[in-house]
């Protein structure tokens, strides 16, 4: 066993601990918020790291949420169901976007581009129905804790916050090792080529097509379990917090900012950002609209500029650099 194993060893044991020790609602709260953006942000980084990156994934995460709450309050059916439904959806929403683009080789700027709008229009759709869907009002899973229970399986909904943090715990680590997949893969190397020069790594052999959607489909159809999590843990959602352009460009910026090349940078974004969207929201609470957004977009330009291996990368690089010195 390798230092590396043992460090993780040691840190997943202390992160099973943490709820043993009592730390408060509000404290566990962030926790399972760090962890659930930790997995949404790792998901969008399996794809983002590869090249392909995405304005779009507000559209997976927005399907997840509203698909598993629309069919649990209108027809009953349990989310557990509607968790399939909706990846379904995502998937087939993925194909039907990413094939035109990969078969005719729209990349870079412009695959931005049409991803961006995927996200937009997937947010005006929920606004428009909003006979069904809320609106920009939002919307509210049905209640299904009734009695004095404090659980309901069939349902999703726990009132422990203890029972959730090891929920999104599994799922964080099981987004952890599907990004160890992908990076061990051929399918890591064959996109590595394809970003380079797509006309040259078509010419040996490789099928384009086939990479770029194969690592899009994992990345979207995690997005969505990651939108189920948040509606059903969160318990109401709206257009704003789950689908569109600013949460699709909120998760490109918590990668960033994290450590795109690193498996734990999505998560080391995760949790910097939840920390100064607390900071903000305790300093100037809504007093200043929009304040938030324009943080984060400066942050990305220093950040791109000044920091471009994001917080766990620069760090990791320079004890590296320690090291080989010494």
């Amino acid at each position: 066993m390798t230092k590396r194993h043992i460090v993780a060893a040691v840190g997943l044991v202390a992160l099973l601990a943490v709820p043993l020790f009592g730390p408060g609602k509000y404290a566990l709260h962030l926790m399972v918020m760090a962890l659930l953006w930790s997995f949404i942000y790792t998901s969008w980084s399996i794809m983002g790291r590869l090249g392909l990156v995405s304005f779009g994934h507000g559209a997976f995460l927005g399907i997840g949420a509203y698909t598993v709450v629309l069919l649990w309050n209108h027809w009953g059916i349990s989310p557990w169901i509607g968790t399939v439904v909706a990846v379904v959806l995502s998937l087939g929403v993925a194909l039907l976007v990413g094939l035109p683009c990969f078969r005719f080789k729209i990349v870079g700027h412009y695959f931005a581009l049409v991803t961006l709008a995927l996200s937009e229009v997937t947010r005006l759709i929920i606004v428009g129905l909003r006979d069904h869907t809320g609106g920009s009002l939002g919307l509210t899973p049905k209640p299904a804790l009734t009695d004095g229970a404090t659980a309901n399986l069939a349902a999703l909904q726990f009132e422990d916050k203890t029972v959730w943090f090891y929920a999104v715990l599994v799922l964080w680590l099981l987004a952890l090792w599907v990004w160890h997949r992908v990076d061990g893969s051929m399918n890591r190397l064959a996109l590595e080529a394809i970003s380079e020069e797509e006309d040259a790594a078509a010419s040996i052999g490789i099928d384009v097509t086939r990479a770029k959607l194969t690592v899009t489909l994992i990345s979207a159809a995690m997005t969505c379990v990651g939108g189920v999590l948040y509606a059903q843990y969160q318990l109401y959602i709206n257009p704003e917090t789950v689908s569109g352009i600013g949460i699709s460009l909120q998760m490109v910026f918590g990668v960033i900012a994290g450590g795109l090349f690193v498996v734990l940078g999505p998560t080391m974004g995760a949790v910097f950002l939840l920390l100064l969207s607390e900071s903000l929201r305790v300093l100037i609470g809504n007093k200043v609209l929009g304040v938030d957004t324009s943080i984060y977009g400066l942050l990305l330009v220093l950040f791109i500029i000044y920091m471009p291996k994001g917080i766990l990368g620069t760090a990791l690089q320079r004890l590296n650099q320690r090291a080989g010195t010494r």
